[in-house]
């Protein structure tokens, strides 16, 4: 790609521009919503030893490794595989897994946007029992109301809080299963527009108008979690939460489990595999030093983590103070603990409109900045591969905007929630580790570690310590094996509350979206192996040989040819 090339492509303003949209995209809804119930769950306190160990011996590592990706060869993620082409059927498979991924993602993040309308009035809608949605199985908790009958074990399933039937049977309109459908939510309908419309606004110029976006919303979710962490601290009962949430339990250390989940947390947070991080860097200057971005952005996404962690179980002991509900009864993870758990506990405060909607603020914000970046990564991939497209990308952002849309409208039924829990489940919890292992590989193993070293040394004119080679060739990719291994073998089948255990032909379907993303690496393989010359280890050799390889600006491509005949004459 020559120098004009790359102007044509677009970079970013400044540095601060990238660091806040690799903020935006790293610190996501799963910082509020999973990390602390993780860490509460897995030993309290104790459950940081494994998570920090697993950042540093493999999340910071492969973050600078799609950082130095990006921004050394100034392209997306599909052509980034030129660096060893046989393998580029994982740059496809990172896009069907985007593809997938964020048609029903941007769902979830409508749901903030309806919440925060309906909180929008003097008393919040799911204060209480007397609404129109609302069941004989309606239980109150307010002031220790119902408390005994609520923990009593045969009747604690039949009971739901107002929070719970708010959600399911307003917000979602929720059906009996994923077999039933239903019709169209129009409420949530409208959000979904509503968020694509945004989406669209701010991705449309692309790292242009997106670098001046998140100066809003990857700083303003910031504010609004002190906020809720300095009111959460001085609620009654909040020191309790907070202590059911650090206390360790060291003895959690001999699980496997515990170490599996903090793998597979600081994998998932960060945000490598999916194109994003390779595709930011991209658009950064050449010299950039990268190595201090790769240090600062994790650590500041696992601190947001353990600061959320508090945010949640101050509340939540304030909710167990509220109504006598001890707090692991009402310490949840995933959606429930965002839309119902949380909300509930909100309910009971004073002015609890405003804190809810500084609350839906804050995880609508959280979800769009990852939207922004997984499909600016679609975008750029489609216009690196074909360049004649790039003078048509208001026309391809339309477009791909679009056809996302319409592929999310299935999310939006009475039966949509069983198909977004059906998608989350099994479209990227495999196929995203196995991106990795693969790029990895062709990093560290098929193009060289030392080469690899050598042009990250060139770039950033800076000395890449033993660390980060040990870590490349070693570390992560026996790290990222061992995440690949424990996702299979603690897999679950997935279920979603009354709609039980999903039929067959769902878990299959679970099972074909995670394979079709999957299936692109071999598929590409066989292709280029197909239509080559040669014997077939010729025709392997020649596939696995970095091809176009090099800076993207014409200047520093000249230069870094010189210093590598350089080196290879020394």
């Amino acid at each position: 790609m020559s120098t004009p090339a790359k102007e044509a492509r677009g970079h970013w303003a400044s540095k601060t521009e990238f660091i806040l949209s690799c903020m935006g995209y790293a610190i996501g809804l799963g910082n509020v919503w999973r990390f602390p119930y993780l860490c509460y769950r897995n030993g309290g306190g104790a459950f940081l030893v494994p998570y920090l160990l697993m950042l540093v011996l493999c999340g910071i590592p492969l973050f600078f490794l799609e950082v130095c990706l990006g921004q050394f060869s100034g392209t997306g993620c599909v052509t980034v595989f030129k660096i060893a082409p046989l393998l580029k059927g994982a740059g496809a498979a990172i896009i069907v897994i985007n593809f997938i991924c964020t048609a029903y993602y941007n769902v979830i993040i409508s749901y903030p946007i309806l919440f925060l309308w309906r909180s929008l009035q003097t008393h919040l809608p799911w204060e209480n029992c007397r609404n129109a949605w609302n069941t004989d199985r309606c239980l109150e908790l307010r002031d220790g109301q119902h408390r005994d009958m609520f923990l009593n074990n045969s009747a604690m399933g039949h009971f739901r809080t107002p929070a719970d039937e708010f959600f399911h049977n307003e917000i979602l309109q929720i059906s009996d299963g994923i077999e039933h459908p239903g019709g169209i939510v129009w409420p949530l309908f409208v959000c979904n527009v509503l968020a694509w419309l945004v989406i669209f606004c701010c991705i449309a110029k692309g790292v242009e108008s997106v670098g001046k976006v998140v100066y809003f919303t990857a700083t303003f979710p910031f504010v609004i979690l002190a906020v809720l962490l300095i009111r959460g601290v001085t609620l009654p009962g909040a020191l309790d939460g907070i202590r059911f949430y650090i206390v360790p339990q060291w003895d959690q250390l001999l699980n496997l489990k515990v170490w599996a989940d903090a793998a597979v947390q600081i994998f998932f947070s960060l945000g490598p595999g999916w194109g994003g991080i390779v595709n930011m860097a991209s658009y950064n200057q050449f010299k950039n030093n990268g190595k201090l971005d790769s240090i600062l952005i994790p650590i500041v996404n696992c601190g947001t983590s353990i600061m959320a962690g508090f945010v949640v179980f101050s509340v939540l002991g304030f909710f167990s103070h509220q109504t006598g509900l001890p707090v692991a009864r009402a310490a949840t993870g995933g959606p429930g603990l965002a839309f119902i758990t949380y909300p509930e506990a909100i309910s009971m405060l004073p002015l609890a409109p405003f804190w809810a909607c500084l609350f839906f603020s804050m995880l609508f914000l959280l979800g769009i900045d990852s939207m922004f970046v997984q499909i600016e990564a679609i975008i750029s991939s489609v216009l690196d591969v074909f360049p004649s497209l790039r003078a048509k990308k208001l026309l391809i952002t339309a477009s791909t905007c679009g056809l996302l849309f319409l592929l999310s409208i299935s999310c939006v039924t009475r039966g949509g929630m069983y198909l977004i829990q059906l998608l989350d489940w099994y479209s990227a919890s495999i196929s995203v580790i196995l991106v990795c292992i693969v790029e990895v590989v062709a990093v560290a193993w098929i193009y060289g570690c030392g080469n690899f070293v050598r042009d990250v040394q060139f770039m950033i004119d800076r000395k890449v310590e033993q660390y980060w080679i040990v870590a490349w060739k070693f570390v992560t990719p026996v790290v990222l094996i061992f995440i690949f291994f424990t996702t299979i073998a603690y897999n679950t089948e997935v279920s979603y509350g009354a709609g039980g255990i999903y039929p067959r032909w769902a878990i299959k379907l679970g099972w074909a979206s995670s394979f079709l993303s999957m299936f692109c690496i071999p598929a590409y393989i066989v292709y280029k192996l197909t239509f080559a010359e040669g014997s077939l280890l010729k025709r392997v050799r020649d596939q696995l040989k970095p091809q176009d390889w090099g800076p993207a600006d014409a200047d520093q491509r000249a230069l870094w040819i010189d210093h590598v005949q350089c080196m290879q004459k020394a």
